[in-house]
């Protein structure tokens, strides 16, 4: 698809689906396999970061369309850079990477910023980062992929779906708590 071709409204609603559906595979594996409770738990993150019980953490995949939308607006802005080209997907993941996980405006944890102004120990900074490099690296390659390839309806059934599940499991998750 050439980049003129793409539209606002059908990106928007390919990015709130990939998004969520990649913010919820990475955070369910990392919270799992990097032990996430334990670690939020231990006593400098226990007064900055909620515990995995809470009932926000547990509907946080259903606030993640609203950030969906917010790189939508993004990435039309930068469309003729990132749909339409070999590697768009590399440009979309270094933009992801270099200015929403490493240069944030303010010292969140994994950024430079963080690294100076925070207490948190060095390599704590780094434990956070295979999930956010990695669901920015399968966002930027599926959602590339999807946009520049239309015509592959499966596609858009399997994600859709996916994302439907995605949303639907918190929330009978906090209707059973």
């Amino acid at each position: 698809m050439k980049s003129h071709e793409v539209k606002f409204l059908p990106l928007a609603a390919k990015t709130i689906v990939v998004h969520t559906v990649t913010y919820f595979i990475m955070g369910l594996l990392a919270s799992t396999l990097l032990d996430y409770g334990s670690w939020y738990a231990e006593s400098y993150l226990s007064g900055f970061m909620r515990q995995i019980d809470d009932p926000l953490v547990m509907a946080g995949p259903l606030f993640q369309p609203v950030r969906g939308l917010l790189f939508a607006v993004v990435f039309y802005l930068l469309r003729d850079v990132l749909f339409g080209r070999k590697r768009g997907w590399l440009i979309m993941w270094v933009i992801l990477v270099f200015v929403g996980v490493l240069s944030t405006f303010g010292p969140s944890p994994g950024s430079v910023e963080g690294m100076i102004y925070t207490i948190v120990p060095f390599l704590d900074h780094l434990k956070g980062w295979p999930e956010v490099m990695i669901q920015a690296l399968l966002f930027a390659l599926i959602l590339t992929y999807w946009v520049d390839h239309p015509e592959k309806r499966w596609l858009t059934w399997v994600l859709v779906a996916i994302f439907l599940i995605f949303l639907l499991l918190p929330i009978l998750g906090l209707l059973l708590a």
